[in-house]
């Protein structure tokens, strides 16, 4: 299956990127979002409902208690190179601290968001969708698969 990734990069006039010229930090920015969409694209697949109760699905996944879980349940399954992008993220000074959250998951959060950067970035769709697929269903998110009726 194409995608038009290279439609997308030409009418916003993107320019190549390279994540090891941004902050952790930034990998964490846009990786909180790329992690975000795929949460709310799981969420809206299993069935139109209220919005409301998109949303309270969607936040039980997405908040840094979930996040510091989902990273302790792949860390077997993540190569050096993705490990490093994750330590960037986690010892990363923020300026800002956590409200709903210990700072040792706000830390594993945010290192897992510039993990999903790292990946988005470099365009490791595929294994960022592994990574991902791996994760919900060992936290038990994932719908079980079609069975095909005969």
């Amino acid at each position: 299956m194409e995608t038009c990734l290279n439609c997308f990069k030409e009418m916003l006039h993107l320019k190549p990127v390279k994540p090891e010229e941004y902050s952790p930090l930034a990998l964490a920015y846009i990786g909180d979002a790329v992690y975000e969409v795929a949460i709310r694209t799981l969420v809206m697949n299993r069935g139109n409902t209220q919005v409301s109760k998109m949303h309270k699905r969607t936040a039980g996944l997405v908040k840094a208690e979930a996040q510091a879980n989902f990273y302790r349940i792949l860390e077997d399954e993540l190569t050096e190179e993705e490990k490093s992008a994750y330590r960037r993220g986690r010892n990363a000074k923020s300026a800002t601290m956590p409200k709903h959250a210990s700072m040792k998951d706000y830390r594993m959060a945010t290192g897992f968001e510039a993990l999903m950067g790292y990946l988005y970035l470099t365009e490791q769709f595929e294994r960022m969708a592994f990574l991902l697929g791996t994760g919900l269903d060992r936290l038990g998110e994932l719908p079980p698969p079609e069975t095909e009726e005969k």
